[in-house]
Parts: C-alpha cells; sequence; structure tokens
C-alpha cells in the first residue's frame, strides 16, 4: 500500500509539472504576442488555456492569463484604431476572467490589478456618459485602495495607478508630475525586489514604466524629449519587438525632438 501510495503521489506531482510547463509556455507565448501587438496569437493564447480551467492547483493563475490575454488585446487596439465595440468586448471578457481569478484567490493583488485597469478604460470610453463613467469610477476607487493596502510596492499596482494620477486634476491629489512620480517610483522598486521563479505568477512592470514614463516625459507640459527617448530606447533593449514603443511612440518622440531642434 506504501509503495502504491508513493507511485501514486510521484504520478499526480508528474501531472502538475507536465501542466505547468504546458501553460507557462502559452503564457509566454501571450506576452510575445502582447509586445508584438499580435492580436491573432494573444486570442489564441486565450483559447489555448481553455482546456486548463478545470484545474485547481492552477485555476487563479490561468484565469488571471486569460484575462491578462483579452485585457492586452485592447490595449494594443487603442494603440491601432481596432473598433471601440471590440475593445469594449476585450475589456469586458477580461474583467470576467480577472473576477473569477480573485474568487478563486481572493488574495490575488495582480488580478485586482487587470480589473483596475479594465474599468479605467471604459470609463475612458464612456467619458461622454458621466453617469456610466462616474459608476466605473466608483468602481474603481476601493479596488485601489484595498489593492494598495495590500501590496503597495506592486510594479504592476504602481504601473496601472499612472493613468490615474495623470487624468486627476493637481488640486485633487493627482497630474502629471505625480504620474511621472509614481512611475520612478515603480522603477525604484523594481530595482530592489526580486520576482519569482514561477512563470505563472505575473512579474511583468519593470518595460511598462519605462514605456509610460517615455510616454508621459513626451506628453506633459513642457515635454522632456530626450528623457522621453531615452526611456523608450532602454525599454526597446529589453523587447525590441514591442510593436508600440518601436512602430509609433518612439516615432513620436524623434518627431518631437526634430521639430524642437
Amino acid at each position: 500500500m506504501a509503495v502504491s501510495f508513493v507511485s501514486l503521489s510521484v504520478i499526480g506531482i508528474t501531472r502538475a509539472d507536465d501542466t505547468a510547463k504546458q501553460v507557462s509556455q502559452i503564457v509566454a507565448r501571450i506576452q510575445h504576442a502582447d509586445f508584438a501587438g499580435d492580436q491573432v496569437a494573444m486570442q489564441k493564447g486565450y483559447d489555448d488555456l481553455q482546456p486548463f480551467l478545470e484545474n485547481m492547483a492552477f485555476a487563479s493563475r490561468i484565469r488571471y492569463w486569460r484575462g491578462f490575454a483579452q485585457w492586452r488585446r485592447a490595449i494594443n487596439g487603442f494603440n491601432d484604431s481596432i473598433d471601440p465595440k471590440e475593445l469594449e468586448q476585450n475589456l469586458k471578457t477580461a474583467l470576467d476572467e480577472f473576477k473569477i481569478a480573485t474568487e478563486k484567490d481572493p488574495t490575488f493583488v495582480d488580478a485586482k490589478v487587470g480589473t483596475i485597469s479594465c474599468l479605467g478604460y471604459l470609463a475612458f470610453m464612456n467619458r461622454q456618459d458621466q453617469a456610466r463613467a462616474k459608476e466605473l469610477v466608483g468602481q474603481i476607487v476601493p479596488l485601489v485602495k484595498e489593492a494598495t493596502d495590500i501590496a503597495p510596492d506592486n510594479p504592476r499596482l504602481i504601473w496601472v495607478r499612472g493613468p490615474i494620477l495623470w487624468n486627476t486634476p493637481p488640486e485633487r491629489g493627482g497630474g502629471h508630475d505625480k504620474a511621472i512620480e509614481n512611475y520612478q517610483r515603480g522603477l525604484e522598486v523594481c530595482s530592489k525586489i526580486k520576482t519569482s521563479n514561477d512563470p505563472l505568477e505575473p512579474s511583468w512592470g519593470k518595460p511598462e514604466l519605462m514605456m509610460s514614463l517615455a510616454y508621459s516625459y513626451l506628453n506633459t507640459t513642457p515635454s522632456d524629449v530626450s528623457a522621453a527617448e531615452r526611456y523608450a530606447r532602454t525599454a526597446l533593449e529589453v523587447f525590441p519587438h514591442w510593436h508600440y514603443v518601436r512602430d509609433i511612440l518612439l516615432p513620436q518622440i524623434l518627431t518631437a525632438k526634430a521639430k524642437a531642434q
């Protein structure tokens, strides 16, 4: 009996390892597709995770990465002029996945991070409908407080707080300077923390913070195109195939730089 129990335990561990490996490979493809702006590949990654939904050991993380795929489809779609109705559906699908991820693991802050960002994009898309936008912002505020209370130094939380600060008037504690300070703090945090070796645990954030600093320095008043270019090129050193930074943001920065000379 003891031998049989040990054998079954080994089989169970092996199967779990195999599942984790398969899921990790899909997650890596989703993240690569995100940087490449590959809508088809992001959707494929979302679909490829479908067979693993009933795996209780990884349920919250699988749901998270499915949500991530749809969330990033929407973010990339904003940059590439995708139909707003499709983007809204991407965001709603992502919210559904993040909601289940949170239900599976209430302590999973990164699912809340994704939720905050998706709600923020929906609020932006519905800005002409003040009642709807106010309702969405009302959902964001307590989530930000909850996530910040749990993990104030989560780089991904710091990143999604950036647009909130950027769009909040200075008299209410926000403004462009506050957003830039926030992103800078995020980079400082990244230099001090040790990321998880578990590929299913979210560890992204540093390149996104660099990208956001590049965008912020370009679009603040007065702009700092030298700082914007520096952060954009540093981000591209990490991910040379980053579609948004390489094909959209950096050309905007270089155009502004040429005009300033």
